[in-house]
């Protein structure tokens, strides 16, 4: 598991950031701070988290102030700055000081939805160790470039394709239309098109079973599995 630290001046917020935090599997929130102080309090009492979401506009001092301070102090945990501050003074400010990634307030799960498996991709990638030709540079790199999930096609719904989403994340391996439909309770129709959405936008990948006659069974994997 992931472990993650939300720091939000506004309880609620943060709040909201953790149970978006929880929804995303791989990801534990470890704890939660509303103000400078209080985030580096709990990074020396957390050891272990390796992630932190960073607001900008703390009391006392600002989310980079903070960031700053921990790289000071020794602490090498991963920041996502997320906060209102667009100027980009702040945002060039967080790159330089080791931000991976900067989402803007306000924002729907989606999005931070998609850093998170940005950022758990990018685990994946770093901790396979060895040398690295300049492909596999590239793909380290792009991997914290994904955004949020595109506008659904007319007809389609959120839910339907939140639940097909979630049933290729959670699998163990490829799966079928039909194997989707069983899971989620649609048609093997519906299943197929929302796999094909997922295809054609890059979130899944088609693989093919060939059996011993016959077509060969389309079968899909999330794409970060692959």
């Amino acid at each position: 598991m992931i472990e993650v630290l939300v720091v939000d001046d506004d309880t609620r917020v943060a709040r909201v950031n953790a149970a978006y935090v929880e929804k995303v599997p791989g990801f534990r929130v470890a704890g939660e701070a509303h103000s400078a102080v209080e985030a580096l309090r709990q990074l020396e009492a957390l050891p272990h988290v390796d992630l932190v979401l960073m607001d900008h506009y703390l009391p006392g001092e600002t989310g980079l102030t903070v960031v700053r301070e921990m790289r000071r102090r020794g602490h090498q945990t991963d920041v996502i700055m997320v906060t209102a501050a667009r100027d980009i003074s702040t945002v060039q400010a967080a790159m330089r000081q080791g931000a991976l990634q900067y989402l803007v307030k306000p924002f729907a799960f989606a999005g931070l939805r998609a850093k998170l498996e940005a950022y758990a991709e990018l685990r994946r990638t770093l901790d396979g160790g060895g040398e690295a030709e300049q492909a596999e540079v590239d793909r380290i790199f792009g991997a914290l470039s994904a955004t949020s999930e595109p506008d659904l096609p007319k007809g389609h719904s959120p839910t339907t394709a939140e639940l097909v989403r979630q049933s290729l994340m959670n699998a163990e391996g490829p799966l079928s239309a039909q194997e989707i439909a069983e899971r989620t309770g649609v048609s093997r129709q519906t299943a197929q098109r929302y796999l094909k959405l997922l295809e054609r936008t890059g979130r899944a990948t088609l693989t093919l079973k060939y059996g011993d006659a016959g077509r060969p069974e389309h079968r899909y994997v999330w794409a970060t599995r692959t």
